[in-house]
């Protein structure tokens, strides 16, 4: 069962396209990472899947039901944690779970919902007086609320330190084990990578890729990056590889000490530093490894290699 499913979503904002025919499909159970720069519609798309936002064209469904014409009914059985949330300052952690569980009609204990995200000792401050970090904790715990079938997560490790993102992964694991369909927005790589089945990376508003990891490993060369240590890494150098047949994508790492090149694999390795050296640059070492997340995510948010994928 699809537990949401896109046919030609579009939203356009004037002159400005925000999404541009978005068909997607997440199916029960799954966690499906959604990816894309700053702007590429991330948030937008969001906002129509929970009828804050109209599509100038196309359809978005959860849960079966059409969500322009059934968003009431649709948000009683989605949390969210929104991107660019607002808490009240004025009301206590306590008061803005006690908020949530009546507009849910729910019956949960808060004390469990504050100490399951790490502030249960914090319960009656004003959430005025909360750190970045403590807010986000509040706020996941009132997507909590009700036991929803779906989780749709807009950044949800931003303001967190790295013990509180993984907090936040494990808490997604849990409700996932229980079978909660989990929607990650995210431009944090690693915590997409971490816990997501599959992943959809949008640019400029346009789906360019929707696959798990290994499948978008596969699609940009074969998922191995030829790592090459050594200087005089110049723009023209970076041309020049990325020109090269099955070369996938290049990045400057290392502060200029490092080329990650995606290759395919029938590349030979050796032209590939063949033609480093003859544009002028150093080798000093060379290593291949798996390619990460990251570079996938460069390889098609730009215009080289597997971007149009």
């Amino acid at each position: 069962m699809s537990v949401i499913e896109t046919q030609g979503l579009t939203k356009r904002y004037g002159a400005v396209t925000a999404v541009e025919n978005l068909s997607i499909r997440i199916e029960e159970g799954e966690i499906f990472g959604f990816l894309g720069p700053n702007g590429a519609g991330k948030s937008t798309t969001i906002n129509m899947l929970l009828d804050f936002a109209k599509p100038t064209s196309g359809s978005a469904r959860v849960f079966g039901m059409d969500c322009q014409e059934n968003g009431k009914q649709i948000r009683r059985r989605i949390g969210v944690l929104p991107e660019g949330y607002d808490v009240y300052e004025r009301l206590t952690g306590r008061q803005h779970l006690e908020f949530v569980l009546e507009s849910k009609e729910a019956n949960e204990d808060i004390h469990a919902l504050l100490d399951r995200v790490g502030i249960a000792g914090d319960a009656d401050r004003k959430a005025g007086d909360y750190s970045k970090g403590m807010k986000q904790r509040l706020v996941l715990a009132m997507a909590l609320v009700g036991d929803p079938d779906l989780l749709i997560l807009d950044e949800p490790t931003t303001g967190l330190d790295p013990n509180g993102a993984r907090e936040v992964r494990r808490i997604i694991q849990e409700e996932n084990d229980r079978g909660t369909t989990v929607f990650f927005s995210s431009h944090i790589l690693e915590q997409v990578e971490a816990v997501c089945d599959r992943v959809g990376i949008l640019r400029d508003g346009e789906l360019v890729a929707d696959d798990s990891i290994e499948g978008l490993r596969a699609n940009v060369g074969g998922g191995e990056t030829l790592v090459v240590e050594g200087e005089g890494f110049t723009e023209e150098v970076v041309r020049n590889v990325e020109a090269m047949d099955g070369v996938a994508g290049v990045q400057v790492r290392g502060g200029g000490s490092e080329l990650a090149i995606n290759v395919g694999q029938d590349v030979n390795k050796s032209e590939v530093l063949g033609l480093i050296e003859d544009a002028g640059a150093t080798v000093a070492d060379f290593s291949t490894e798996e390619a990460s997340l990251e570079e996938l995510f460069a390889s098609y948010t730009t215009d080289y290699g597997g971007a149009e994928a």
